[in-house]
């Protein structure tokens, strides 16, 4: 869908001329693949899959063979439609050797019409960001994989001659940012049924979209989660997988503050997702159901929503425990999904469309292929 924004440029231009803790590249915390994303991101202790590169890539030491999957997504079309988001991956296991990946990111918002202040339309381009990954995993025991990757980071916010045909913005260059990454990740296994699980992500230098320098860091990411599997028979599998997962950019910097209170916001900062999945494996066909738990308080995204007094608030399970009048209770920030499998073939869905205040679908579907 086309967009008539002269009132976009105007943000965009204010953060091409300023400096920002804010991180940059935004788009590669977007949940890939439908599998996790049912799981409310929740994926960093299973990691199975050619998405594992992404929550993972120590995950990758176990995979068998060589797996590959495609996810393609319609973004949020309740914020903006036109946006849509594609994932493709694929993990080959070199037996003794260990397991190369690679993968691809791509999102877009669509089609923008510039127009001035006046109303005349000056033109249209496409905004879009891309990610190609590549990464390498090994066991180092038995039971314990490590893994590494490293991404290019292509994002194209405005094209140059905008600035040229709207010279009131006082830009004359910038829009287009570039900047590459590592990622890392270990899966340990102590026990047949617990899985722990750790990465780092978006450790690389900042992202600059002006001519001058200024830049932004990139939203470097730690994940730590567990998955527990109270059933793990040949037919019936059954995983409980909590995660945090913490922003890295600008933490521990307000001094004006204890550490002890420091560590109080940024806990309440960091990301908590809890995510369940049943399988039912009868030989050539599976089945399997997926729900989670979502909370980012400090974005206003999932978590327990309630009312008071005509506003919406977002509050986490600590609050509910340790908090009273909240309000009246609105909603849940919940996701959910499944899959069925056919011999090699997979097929899964996820929605994560209750974790967001406004009014939007969000599903996600993903091919899988085990060669």
């Amino acid at each position: 869908m086309k967009r008539r924004v002269y009132w976009l440029l105007v943000p965009v231009a204010f953060s091409l001329v300023s400096a920002s803790q804010n991180p940059g590249a935004v788009f590669l915390i977007i949940w890939p693949a439908a599998r996790p994303t049912s799981l409310a991101g929740a994926f960093t202790a299973i990691s199975d899959d050619a998405s594992g590169l992404y929550y993972n890539p120590g995950g990758m030491a176990f995979l068998n063979g060589t797996n590959a999957t495609l996810m393609h997504c319609n973004w949020l079309p309740g914020l903006w439609p036109g946006m849509y988001y594609e994932y493709a991956g694929v993990a080959h296991n070199f037996p003794g050797k260990g397991t190369a990946g690679f993968n691809f990111i791509y999102l877009t918002t669509g089609e923008t019409d510039v127009i001035n202040e006046r109303g005349e339309f000056l033109g249209r381009y496409t905004t879009f960001d891309l990610a190609p990954t590549l990464g390498y995993a090994f066991p180092v025991l038995p039971n314990l994989g490590v893994g590494i990757s490293a991404k290019l980071i292509y994002s194209f916010l405005v094209p140059d001659w905008v600035w040229k045909v709207m010279p009131e913005l006082g830009i004359e260059a910038g829009g287009t940012g570039i900047s590459w990454a590592f990622d890392a990740g270990v899966l340990y296994k102590p026990v047949h049924f617990l899985n722990v699980g750790a990465s780092f992500a978006n450790l690389g230098p900042n992202i600059s979209y002006t001519s001058s320098g200024e830049s932004d860091p990139l939203p470097r990411m730690l994940r730590v989660g567990l998955a527990y599997y109270p059933l793990k028979r040949d037919m019936f599998t059954v995983a409980i997988t909590p995660e945090i997962t913490k922003l890295m950019v600008g933490v521990f910097s307000d001094s004006t503050k204890s550490f002890g209170e420091q560590f109080a916001a940024e806990w309440r900062d960091a990301w908590k997702s809890l995510g369940v999945e049943a399988g039912v494996n009868l030989d050539v066909v599976a089945a399997f159901l997926r729900l989670g738990y979502f909370e980012d308080v400090t974005a206003q995204r999932g978590g327990l929503v309630f009312e008071k007094d005509g506003q919406t608030y977002h509050y986490s399970v600590q609050d509910l425990l340790t908090r009273r009048g909240l309000g009246s209770f609105k909603s849940l920030g919940w996701t959910f999904g499944g899959g069925i499998r056919f011999q090699r073939f997979q097929f899964d869905i996820g929605v994560d469309q209750f974790i967001y205040d406004f009014s939007t679908s969000n599903y996600k579907f993903s091919f899988s292929y085990q060669f």
